[in-house]
């Protein structure tokens, strides 16, 4: 017999991951249901309404909201009688876990996304995550460092914490579209350009973009073609990194804030960049896994799941925290040596392949079973 989830999740547009988890989860044993707090229509909606999936859609601008929200959320479990209740993000943690207890709703899960954020830059965020550690009856860490945080520094019990990392249909990534990257190469200018040096992060502090500014300064004076793609180039420390890319030639960078088609743009990289500035910052960093499944060699700082899986040497080149030099000394490295390139990249599609979405769907399915 399947059990009911209703999976509530809050400010997302467009996300994959929910895309493929609708997908994939097996009917006759998980009967999944999605609710969207959400300011107005997303493309996630329109994705599970076009593709048949039980979604309700609560509009949700604020913390003005919250109150009606919850009262809204409890009335609608009430009758929905789910036997399971999976929050993600923040504002569908606090609202669902919240409306599901008041409920009566047994197992009540959410994922943590974030890691140590609230506790180096937003402390107030702290009482709601110990809120949520206390709805929860199940925390899904997907990491390592998550799951750290959990234990050591909110004294989450382990017993209640579950790691369940994230899962990729890793095929998007292996496989590559001639026709769409012609198209991507005349949008982004490459002809005759390279290395082409890859960094997709939002534009933060922590995710350490200021630190690899400098270091393609200077391989920019050997490599004097190269390009610089930054992609998701938005957040709030953009005027900051704009202010540091006016030493660079205007034709060597690329700024985008959007690209619909990421699993093809991996294929335009020569070599792939991520460097948050410590081991925590990072919850997870699904860029770690789209590049190794992707066959671009990498520079990287070890954070979220990078403190799992990058080996030096091996399937990266693993930098120290907050350093240009040595993100330009690996950088270098790749270019020269050939072999070495050639032996990274063959090992990380191999560690790529534990993170399949099939392993994911079976650790989801089997704590749903189990709670």
């Amino acid at each position: 017999m399947s059990r009911k989830v209703i999976y509530i999740i809050s400010d997302i547009d467009r996300a994959l991951a929910f895309e493929w988890l609708a997908e994939q989860l097996d009917p006759s044993r998980i009967k999944a249901e999605f609710i969207l707090l959400n300011p107005g229509p997303s493309v996630l909606e329109d994705y599970l309404t076009r593709n048949h999936f039980p979604v309700t859609r609560f509009t949700v601008g604020g913390k003005k909201d919250w109150l009606k929200t919850i009262i809204r959320l409890y009335l609608y479990l009430r009758k929905a009688g789910p036997a399971i209740v999976h929050c993600h993000l923040l504002q569908a943690c606090i609202l669902g876990l919240t409306a599901a207890r008041s409920a009566g709703i047994k197992v009540r899960i959410h994922t943590r996304h974030h890691s140590s954020l609230h506790h180096v830059y937003f402390r107030k965020g702290i009482f709601w995550d110990r809120w949520n550690n206390n709805m929860s009856t199940h925390i899904v860490a997907i990491s390592a460092s998550v799951m750290k945080i959990l234990v050591d520094w909110e004294h989450v019990p382990v017993e209640k914490t579950r790691l369940v990392p994230h899962g990729f249909l890793l095929e998007k990534f292996e496989t590559s579209n001639e026709d769409m990257l012609t198209d991507l190469r005349l949008k982004y200018d490459l002809a005759g350009k390279g290395p082409v040096v890859g960094v997709v992060s939002r534009l933060t502090e922590w995710k350490g973009v200021q630190y690899i500014i400098p270091a393609f300064q200077e391989f920019l004076m050997f490599h004097p073609q190269a390009v610089l793609m930054l992609f998701n180039a938005e957040g709030e420390y953009k005027d900051a990194i704009q202010e540091q890319l006016k030493a660079i030639p205007g034709d060597s960078i690329r700024m985008i804030s959007f690209e619909p088609n990421m699993a093809e743009a991996y294929q335009l990289l020569d070599m792939f960049v991520h460097v948050p500035i410590d081991d925590h910052s990072e919850a997870f960093g699904q860029v770690y896994i789209e590049a190794f499944a992707s066959g671009v060699p990498m520079v990287a700082t070890k954070s979220g799941i990078g403190n799992d899986i990058l080996l030096h040497r091996e399937n990266a080149i693993v930098v120290e925290y907050r350093s240009s030099r040595a993100i330009f000394e690996g950088m270098e490295c790749l270019t020269k040596d050939l072999p070495l390139r050639e032996q990274i990249v063959l090992n990380a599609k191999k560690a790529a392949r534990q993170f399949s979405l099939n392993n994911m769907i079976k650790d989801l399915t089997t704590l749903y079973e189990s709670a």
